[in-house]
């Protein structure tokens, strides 16, 4: 199996005894280490999301740019526009509190009238929220009572913003970076004034990125041109007492200079050792916090991702088809300059860390360095971006009630945690919720898991009728099987399994099953066909390969006469269909019913009475003539 990429250790190896005397020629190879795996692992796992895909999915009016968690228990997201979201987390799933337009977006000429640079920071105890915009204005929230408290008006463009204040201050100290100048202030949110309490010059350019440390109180920034420095929001000076060394030199912080690219987003562990950077380079790298030393670095660039895609590791594998489509939004999303950038983030445990890429979004164990999970990597439409990990504990209440005997039992089915991961993707409306559940397939088919709480755009919605318009109108609804024994008229069902049907209608057009027998008869069972070899064992689809099945509430095995894929297990369609002549419900859910036989019963009856041999297989020979496809 392919493994991260492993970056810069600090591993050190041992030094031989020094009794030893040298031995005469070349040294055997240095024995390698074995690696000791996580203690607890499964644990730290168990408190993590695990489904393949994203449960839920609601609605902003524009692109999804933003994720926060708070530790106040809500979720807080920020769209293109300027609008800001609330959201309470529930037991299980999140429900929305409020809606602010938190910003009007900046008008500073058409080539710039749909950008908005909103930045969005949640404080360290989760009580405030702040957003940033190129209107020169910043909004702070009230999280827990969710509404605005303080607005702030800017002499100049900010660039970045960041609280850097412990918990219990008495100051809510907000940094804000000025983006034409290497200037940072800070600001005291409670007071409500607009002049810095400090500002000082911190790096050589306009500040990028910031992101404090609350566990040494440090903030660690990059500037445009990916300059590290790390610096006490107090002074504003460099933090000799929180680190392990003196001289930059001395560190691995110059790496992203040397590698000639700059900061996307700066993450810190919980218990604040680590700091994660994304690069514009596609390279996820860790580092040491104390002595700036690199730990490891993971290689997403789409030369890695098309490696992976020619070897045999299935766990990062796609089907070619979908790899083709996922390159290309790759290659669109490295053209968008304002395109939301990604970010790695770590669990609770710092153990582990969480980043998307074009294969899903992957959970790594820092400590072996190999990939635990993917989580999302079915999720074909969506390029998931920026996430935030929740993995609050609801067994930790204000009021605790005395333990009885009946608390041994569990009262509620629901679990104690429920560990949610918040995404945005690229061009999307939608966050995303990824959990321990998969999502639940509603009887009322409107009620899928992807919530429609805005009203989508015109052309968004122009697009889908449009598109099932044509889907519609190119395949056909019905077909006429021409047997050796008479006709049988069927109905197909495009709409509720379309790749089944154009792979059943093509090959009809394609006179893929002209003269094919049906191999297999079962007396009060089935007829089946479809086999070039006439033995049960061929056929392939008009991709050449195996394709998923396609099951559908609607259809199901309840009645004669029903039209359906034969397989040799889950998702192994190929080119052999059969029709049913009793009701068959134990193959609900195994086989995909695609159509129904609307005339030409007794035909069907008929093959099912002529005579066989032990292999269920006609002694007389019963054909497909050919199929009739009528034009749309």
């Amino acid at each position: 199996m392919e493994e991260p990429q492993n970056g810069n250790s600090n591993d050190h190896s041992e030094a031989p005894p020094e009794t030893e005397e040298p031995a005469v020629g070349p040294a055997p190879p240095p024995k390698a280490r074995t690696k000791r795996p996580l203690q607890f692992e499964h644990a730290y796992l168990d408190a993590l999301p695990s489904a393949n895909m994203y449960e839920k999915s609601y609605m902003h009016r524009d692109v999804v740019t933003h994720v926060a968690v708070s530790a106040a228990d809500f979720f807080i997201t920020g769209s293109l526009d300027g609008h800001l979201k609330f959201w309470k987390k529930k037991s299980i799933g999140i429900e929305f509190a409020k809606h602010f337009r938190s910003h009007l977006g900046p008008i500073e000429g058409l080539a710039v009238s749909s950008f908005c640079c909103l930045a969005l920071q949640v404080s360290i105890d989760g009580l405030l929220c702040c957003t940033i915009s190129s209107d020169q204005s910043v909004k702070i929230y009230d999280v827990v009572n969710y509404d605005m408290m303080v607005m702030l008006s800017l002499p100049y463009l900010p660039g970045s913003v960041e609280w850097v204040y412990e918990q219990g201050d008495v100051k809510a100290k907000l940094a804000i970076s000025d983006r034409n100048s290497s200037f940072v202030h800070i600001y005291d949110a409670r007071a409500g004034t607009n002049e810095p309490i400090i500002s000082r010059e911190i790096h050589m350019g306009p500040v990028k990125v910031m992101k404090y440390n609350p566990a040494f109180d440090t903030v660690i920034s990059a500037d445009m041109k990916g300059i590290i420095e790390y610096w006490s929001p107090s002074t504003l000076q460099f933090p000799e007492d929180e680190v392990n060394f003196k001289l930059k030199s001395d560190t691995n912080l110059f790496e992203i200079v040397k590698c000639k690219t700059s900061v996307s987003a700066i993450e810190v562990s919980p218990d604040g050792k680590q700091f994660s950077i994304t690069s514009p380079d596609r390279r996820i790298r860790v580092f040491w916090f104390r002595t700036g030393k690199l730990r490891r670095v993971y290689d997403e660039s789409l030369e890695v991702a098309q490696d992976l895609q020619r070897s045999d590791a299935p766990l990062y594998r796609l089907e070619a088809i979908d790899f083709g489509r996922r390159m290309a939004v790759e290659k669109e999303f490295e053209k968008t300059e304002t395109a939301t950038q990604p970010n790695a983030v770590f669990d609770e445990s710092s153990n582990f860390i969480i980043y998307a890429t074009l294969l899903g979004i992957k959970i790594v164990n820092l400590h072996t360095n190999k990939v635990a999970r993917i989580l999302g990597k079915v999720e074909n439409n969506d390029r998931f971006l920026r996430i935030a990990l929740y993995q609050g504990d609801r067994s930790n209440k204000k009021v605790r009630k005395i333990p009885t005997a009946a608390a041994n039992a569990n009262e509620s089915k629901e679990p104690l945690t429920d560990p949610t991961l918040l995404c945005c993707a690229f061009k999307k409306h939608r966050i995303y919720l990824f959990s321990r559940r998969e999502p639940e397939e509603p009887e009322d088919a409107t009620k899928g898991r992807d919530v429609f709480n805005e009203k989508p755009p015109a052309d968004e919605l122009l697009a889908v009728s449009e598109l099932g318009k044509a889907a519609a109108s190119s395949l056909p609804e019905n077909v006429i099987l021409n047997t050796t024994m008479g006709d049988i008229h069927m109905r197909l069902y495009p709409e509720e399994c379309p790749k089944t049907v154009e792979n059943f209608t093509t090959h009809c057009r394609n006179g893929y099953y002209d003269n094919l027998i049906f191999h297999r008869v079962i007396k009060g069972f089935m007829i089946q066909t479809g086999d070039p070899l006439g033995d049960g064992t061929g056929g392939q689809s008009i991709w050449g390969r195996e394709f998923e099945d396609e099951f559908h509430k609607s259809l199901r095995h309840d009645r004669p006469f029903t039209v359906s894929m034969a397989n040799a297990g889950p998702n192994t369609n190929g080119s052999q269909f059969f029709i049913t002549t009793v009701a068959t419900p134990w193959l609900d859910s195994k086989h995909t019913v695609f159509g129904r036989v609307v005339k030409g019963m007794d035909v069907v009856q008929g093959i099912e009475k002529v005579k066989t041999d032990k292999g269920d297989r006609p002694y007389q020979d019963v054909k497909i003539l050919n199929v009739t496809v009528p034009k749309n």
